[in-house]
């Protein structure tokens, strides 16, 4: 998990931004970023999940490059974490996003 917090505000205030696996070919495992609002944030391919919450910048410390449009997105604070695949289905907060990004995508056609 990686936080980044400028006001110091709860840690449970903060939106947030979900790393997840959304599928696999043959190159490799596709992450993606998704926000709590439902605006994509970014994409790598991945040799394996193992690796995806570093390679997407969910993990403290990685990918510090990622955290220019983690801020734009949210500059006044954050909480990036990466979501399993497995026990994802009981994931609410991710569940939410993903229903977010649904809607704007339908608000698109």
């Amino acid at each position: 998990m990686k936080v980044y917090n400028p006001n110091g505000v709860d840690v449970s205030e903060l939106p947030r931004i979900f790393g997840f696996n959304n599928g696999e070919n043959d190159y490799g495992a596709v992450g993606q970023l998704v926000a709590e609002s439902g605006h994509g944030l970014g994409g790598h391919l991945c040799s394996d999940e193992g690796y995806m919450s570093y390679d997407l910048g969910c993990s403290e410390g990685s990918r510090p490059d990622r955290d220019k449009d983690f801020k734009e997105h949210y500059p006044d604070g954050y909480v990036v974490e990466f979501v399993p695949t497995e026990g994802r289905e009981m994931h609410v907060g991710f569940f939410m996003a993903v229903q977010n990004a649904r809607k704007l995508g339908a608000r698109r056609s």
